[in-house]
């Protein structure tokens, strides 16, 4: 009985607390709150609701028949008016001194960068709750607790005068640091919206980590919303938008993928870099003809010539010399079908097929990058652990939280397993410099020791077959200074201009972006004397037999691809008389 006795002279209104600042690694704001007004009315002490409703509904811009109801309606204790008022709007109400009308305080939320790592920090919802990203997983550390405003009343709901009034002190929320540096963000996020322009793809996304312990420096996803006023009345555009593609989706990697059929068979003693290879173009396995990407074969290579024109056939050889047991073990290590523990919601385990239904034919396939999907961080993360000396990390966003008070909590980095020695992933970062500057002369970055391996995966349409036309184009690629930095996999989904090679349209911006980041970080080059980036100007190479166009290339020392088994060139990119640098790769058509 007394606690209803307590619920009838006692009118509750909230007092919300502070939800805690995101800020990036160098202590820039991502995510703020300010302060705004909640509106309320208790008809019971409405003297005038017809001058109330009309106030209120001009003010406010609400209907007045709807808020009319509201003003007059004594069998409600109290009603919301609207929500997140501005102190200018909050003044104008408190200055007409009106019975009834209530104002609280409330918090907005501030994403100072606009679209920027939308799918990193996420939305609120209206009242407040984490709703995705960081705002949604680390909710309960952001949010704080709200506090209460407890006013007397009579059991009409009428507050009395000169009655006490209680305060529950609302408790702010904690501040997050991310390992993120918006710096970083800016200039992955930039290059974006070229590749968007350039190849008019359905989507395009970068991951940026720190190889040796797997923080997530950049994450930056096109298309992207802006945390500030997202799409709520258009529920699949909202889901779509900011849903972390990189971490819930999966897809087919392709020659991305070689990078761990080779760490593999290294490992084992399956072969070394000075064996030779030979490519006509196929494989028979199991009966069937496997195709390696370019039809006219290789010829004889090394390893390292091999892993340089991302040779099927040398990693069918691979796959097949490890067996499923072998090569199942190692892909397990790397964490391949399995979750990585990221702080970040809805990551998906990739698809690995169970190892008992694997056949020949579909371990020299798995060998190259297909029959196997996985998401674009998992990736990432197991490329990490071939380079970084062996260790496999779990990936994180948040770098630590603090108060006003200082630090409460330091993240620090969660190695999961070992998967190849430290001399084996030395081998494994110079084949991949080797892979991106053929010559050796850091042509890629002028000066400057970047590695890397160009993807190309064709896309399954719903049906489980090949979609046609339609390709997810990648790049994985790191800084090797002393040590492995900033290591990136940048993925172009469904790329609509023509070209479609990782060659063609990923790489290339992954060298704008590298560049970016020397000159951002000021690092000094590892040759003082190939620090010219050569350029040279494209020939025109439409209607000439393929032999001749490639001796043209040849002699030029430039990168190519061959699209099509022809004999004569139909069409180039770039066109002719383009200026390129030479680590540019020409793609030919046939």
């Amino acid at each position: 009985m007394q606690i209803k006795a307590i619920e009838q002279w006692v009118r509750t209104l909230p007092l919300t607390a502070k939800r805690g600042q995101i800020v990036d690694c160098n202590g820039n704001i991502l995510a703020l709150s300010s302060t705004t007004y909640d509106c309320y009315v208790r008809a019971k002490e409405i003297k005038e609701p017809a001058k109330v409703a009309t106030y209120l509904s001009s003010i406010l811009s609400l209907d007045y028949e709807t808020l009319y109801l509201k003003c007059r309606n004594v069998y409600i204790s109290e009603s919301l008016v609207k929500l997140q008022l501005d102190e200018n709007t909050a003044k104008k109400i408190v200055e007409k001194n009106f019975d009834g009308v209530y104002l609280s305080e409330n918090i907005k939320r501030i994403y100072p960068y606009g679209n920027s790592l939308s799918q990193v920090l996420g939305y609120l919802t209206s009242d407040s709750v984490g709703q995705s990203g960081v705002e949604s997983y680390y909710d309960e550390i952001l949010k704080g607790v709200d506090g209460k405003y407890l006013v007397q009343s009579d059991v009409r709901g009428i507050s009395l005068n000169d009655s006490l009034n209680y305060y529950v002190d609302a408790q702010d929320g904690v501040n997050i640091k991310l390992n993120i540096d918006i710096n970083i963000q800016n200039i992955l996020e930039t290059t974006l919206q070229q590749i968007m322009i350039d190849h008019k793809p359905k989507g395009a996304s970068i991951v940026m980590v720190d190889p040796n312990n797997s923080k997530i420096l950049g994450l930056a996803i096109s298309p992207s919303f802006d945390p500030n006023d997202p799409p709520r009345q258009d529920v699949p555009t909202l889901m779509s938008q900011s849903k972390n593609i990189c971490v819930t989706d999966v897809y087919e990697p392709g020659s991305t993928f070689k990078i761990l059929t080779l760490s593999a068979a290294l490992s084992e003693g399956l072969t070394n870099v000075n064996e030779r290879f030979y490519c006509p173009g196929y494989r028979i396995v199991d009966g069937e003809k496997i195709k390696c990407w370019r039809t006219l074969g290789h010829g004889s290579q090394t390893l390292v010539e091999a892993v340089q024109n991302s040779c099927n056939c040398c990693f069918m050889d691979l796959g097949l010399r490890l067996g499923k047991d072998r090569l199942y073990k190692y892909l397990k290590e790397f964490g391949i079908g399995s979750k990585t523990g990221v702080d970040i919601s809805g990551e998906s385990g990739g698809i690995l097929l169970d190892k008992s239904l694997v056949q020949n034919v579909d371990l020299a396939r798995i060998a190259f990058g297909q029959t196997v999907a996985t998401s674009q961080l998992h990736l990432l993360n197991a490329f990490c652990s071939a380079i970084n000396g062996g260790i496999k990390y779990q990936p994180t966003v948040m770098s630590s939280y603090f108060d006003e008070s200082g630090e409460i909590y330091s993240n620090l980095p969660i190695a999961r397993g070992k998967t190849i020695t430290g001399d084996m992933s030395q081998t494994i970062r110079y084949l991949l410099y080797q892979a991106l500057s053929k010559t050796g002369e850091m042509s890629f970055v002028p000066g400057y020791k970047v590695a890397g391996k160009t993807g190309t995966a064709q896309k399954y349409g719903a049906d489980g077959k090949i979609s046609r036309g339609k390709y997810v184009s990648s790049f994985f690629g790191f800084l090797d200074r002393e040590n492995p930095e900033y290591a990136l996999l940048l993925c172009v989904d469904e790329p609509s201009t023509g070209a479609y090679y990782g060659s063609v349209v990923a790489k290339p911006y992954a060298k704008t972006i590298y560049e970016k980041i020397i000159a951002y970080k000021n690092f000094s080059p590892d040759d003082e004397t190939k620090i010219e980036d050569k350029k040279v100007s494209t020939p025109n190479l439409v209607g000439l037999s393929i032999s001749k166009a490639l001796v043209e290339l040849e002699k030029m020392g430039v990168y190519y691809e061959v699209d099509g088994e022809g004999e004569f060139v139909l069409d180039q990119f770039p066109s002719k008389d383009v200026e390129i640098s030479k680590s540019t790769t020409i793609l030919i058509k046939t």
